[in-house]
């Protein structure tokens, strides 16, 4: 991310917080892309899309500069440091970042989780043993800010970044067509959870079309900070207490690769590269009947909303994996879930951490 954008730390940190990250920074390896240059004052991370949960092997855990040499699981490693920072900044306004690596591949399950789950298949069972070791991590977290009395003064937002990569890591997105890399439902729609005890009603399901961009706006205005009106997110608490009805957003919009779509009420046009499509989402969550045909008018209206939407975007700063075309254009691999790595730095050879394993 160029260091002319002003991200979510700097603005907290602007707004008197302590902050912290506690694990993947896949955003710039450059020094001066760095966490400590982006508005962190703590920073425990590897640099990269993805790396071993073990020690050793490529992108090194850094913890302020300094490389990691020892520790037990990355998700562990973690989970102490984020609670340690909470409990140490008790007595002030902090802001904490904790994007576990789980459940990204390579898989890497702790031994005694994999024999927790033995009863399942090889990929399935090391899959499990990940999610459970962040479920607890979690948890342990949870209980840190409870034990510090902190629990009615704490904005907890939890979300995955994308629908799962079912080829790597063995993710389901049913009924969801699509996965990782892809804009049909399989990979854009995920877990998104909110708590704020004593502030936001306890086990509700808000049923309007959310995004993780509205992260940023909402817990500035929990903090009390200005909300830069450039932001694309909305404020979501007083639609969560009810202040508010209707929707955050009369539209969402998406751009990947050559991939496009746009999101208006139910209503979906999505672009794969092969051409635009309708969807009512209310009727067909997998996205299975195209009804550009027989609803012409709503297809124009979509078309028309996205190029409005699209206008007012930069071009893109970089190209995904792919083929470059001698026409400028970058194609996607076609039928796998794809991530883009173009900011990763150089990394020799691994060797597989299934080595010896049937696959």
């Amino acid at each position: 991310i160029p260091v002319t954008e002003k991200i979510f730390p700097e603005r907290m940190k602007a707004a008197g917080y302590s902050t912290a990250i506690f694990g993947k920074w896949h955003v710039g390896f450059l020094p001066k892309l760095a966490p400590a240059k982006r508005g962190f004052d703590e920073w425990e991370c590897f640099f990269g899309a993805c790396r071993r949960y073990f020690p050793g092997g490529w992108d090194e855990v850094t913890h302020n500069g300094k490389k990691l040499k020892s520790y037990d699981y990355t998700t562990y490693l973690f989970t102490r440091d984020a609670a340690a920072f909470i409990g140490n900044h008790r007595h002030e306004p902090w802001f904490v970042y904790l994007p576990f690596n789980a459940v990204h591949s390579p898989m890497d399950s702790p031994p005694a989780l994999m024999k927790r789950f033995k009863h399942l298949p090889g990929k399935r069972q090391q899959f499990a043993g990940m999610l459970f070791a962040m479920d607890e991590g979690i948890g342990m977290v949870l209980d840190k800010v409870r034990e510090c009395g902190l629990e009615e003064n704490t904005l907890i937002f939890f979300a995955s970044d994308n629908g799962g990569p079912t080829g790597d890591n063995t993710s389901r997105n049913d009924p969801l067509s699509g996965f990782k890399g892809q804009l049909l439902e399989g990979g854009i729609r995920e877990p998104f959870c909110v708590q704020w005890k004593g502030h936001l009603p306890a086990g509700k399901v808000y049923d309007q079309p959310v995004s993780t961009l509205d992260i940023q706006p909402t817990a500035l205005a929990a903090a009390g900070a200005p909300v830069d009106p450039k932001l694309e997110g909305a404020n979501l608490l007083p639609y969560l207490t009810g202040e508010k009805t209707g929707a955050p957003h009369e539209l969402l919009g998406w751009r990947f690769g050559e991939q496009r779509a746009v999101r208006v009420g139910d209503w979906k046009l999505l672009n794969m590269g092969d051409g635009w499509k309708l969807f009512n989402l209310a009727t067909d969550i997998a996205e299975k009947h195209d009804l550009s045909q027989q609803e012409p008018a709503r297809f124009k209206e979509l078309q028309a909303a996205f190029a409005q939407w699209n206008a007012k975007n930069i071009p893109p700063s970089w190209l995904m994996h792919g083929v470059l075309t001698e026409s400028g254009k970058n194609h996607m691999r076609k039928g796998e879930a794809i991530d883009n790595e173009a900011d990763d730095p150089p990394r020799p050879p691994q060797p597989s951490s299934n080595k010896g394993k049937s696959k």
